[in-house]
């Protein structure tokens, strides 16, 4: 693979800062040593800091040349609330914490990127290295945009890259259009009639009714859903009872739901509060329906993703960049910064690995020079110094 010469002649040094990184993960919104490395790497390249955007954001500007174009390269910070199973040298230190989702990788690779673009100037214009906090569930994107991202840090187009492990090394995927779904929450109160266990007919099961709606919401995606429009309603909890011979007064359903096209998205909730209040009324019992949106889908921009796909193959080779990439039915806070500025978010493959939020999953260090070598072929593609 053609990476960049001056990024291959560093990975050993990134490899140190991405194993660092690993070992000392922090959560949502609490990256404060993580930030301040980021912020401590960035200053010692030259390039200027901004710090304290969604509380432990960090934005570098690099401005070169006398251009008014320029562009946003995104990272994710924050780490996962799971135990790490690994033994390795450099597995986490912080117990009930650990980079599951790679982006340790994610953002060593940025600051490989920064490194290399601070030094060799090789572009016209300006760039903005955001490294975002919070992207597990705590939706750090969303906060970044509305604490006003884009209005202290202008910018045409903003890209975000994510590890794949279901994808070789050396080889990247994207798609234009809706290439990562919504994900929305919900929670359904079931609620009926205590009584003895030996004698259900003294009261009204909550957990009967529970089970019917379960099987009933399935209905909305198989029957009430386009064939052709993608989506999913899981239920992932059903919590009810303490004791064998108890039938409880309540059970809880909760899960998530997923989309890719807003109409399919909008539908769901009316549907789901329909099912559901229709089954509990024919079983006697009552629901309390609470359903709260969580991340848009996340849709690329046709223009950008020619673009980046462009990138992709200078390093990699156009045989290794797949431009029809399969869509998924995950959910990244990316979406809500393509919400507000067009740009492309790709998958770059990691190799044979545990599955992200396994807790054996490791980034793969190999990827590190590949990943920074794209964001600085990107930069200067887009900001390509006049002939």
């Amino acid at each position: 693979m053609p990476i960049v010469n001056r990024i291959a002649a560093f990975h050993d040094e990134m490899r140190a800062w991405r194993q660092d990184l690993h070992a000392n993960p922090e959560i949502a919104f609490q990256e404060n040593r993580t930030s301040q490395v980021v912020a401590d790497k960035l200053a010692s390249f030259g390039i200027p800091v901004h710090r304290g955007l969604a509380k432990t954001g960090v934005v570098g500007t690099l401005k070169i040349g006398n251009s008014p174009r320029a562009i946003g390269l995104r990272a994710d910070m924050d780490a996962l609330p799971m135990p790490e199973a690994n033994q390795f040298g450099y597995r986490s230190l912080n117990a009930g914490r650990m980079h599951a989702c790679g982006h340790d990788g994610h953002t060593t690779m940025l600051l490989g990127a920064a490194k290399y673009l601070a030094e060799t100037k090789n572009f016209d214009g300006t760039v903005h290295f955001i490294f975002q906090p919070a992207e597990e569930n705590e939706a750090g994107g969303r906060v970044m945009v509305e604490e006003g991202l884009f209005d202290k840090f202008p910018v045409e187009a903003v890209y975000g890259l994510h590890n794949w492990p279901q994808l070789d090394l050396g080889k990247f995927s994207v798609r234009p259009g809706p290439m990562m779904a919504s994900a929305d929450n919900f929670e359904i109160m079931v609620r009926g009639m205590g009584a003895h266990g030996a004698m259900p007919h003294r009261g009204v099961d909550p957990v009967t009714c529970a089970c019917q709606i379960v099987s009933a919401l399935q209905t909305i995606v198989s029957r009430e859903t386009n064939p052709l429009d993608a989506a999913v309603i899981s239920v992932t909890q059903i919590h009810a009872g303490d004791a064998y011979n108890v039938i409880p007064n309540e059970c809880v359903l909760r899960g998530t739901t997923r989309a890719f096209e807003p109409k399919v998205r909008d539908g769901l909730e009316p549907a789901m509060r329909r099912v559901a209040s229709g089954i509990a009324a024919a079983m006697g019992c009552e629901i309390t329906f609470d359903y709260r949106r969580k991340y848009p889908p996340l849709v690329n921009d046709a223009a950008h993703v020619a673009v980046a796909a462009g990138a992709m193959a200078e390093v990699v080779g156009a045989e290794n960049v797949a431009t029809d990439g399969v869509a998924t039915m995950g959910a990244e806070d990316f979406a809500y910064m393509l919400e507000a500025r067009p740009g492309a978010y790709v998958f770059m493959g990691n190799g044979e690995s545990a599955s992200l939020h396994n807790p054996r999953y490791d980034f793969n260090d190999e990827a590190l020079p590949v990943g920074a070598s794209y964001w600085a072929k990107l930069v200067e593609r887009v900001l390509a110094r006049a002939a």
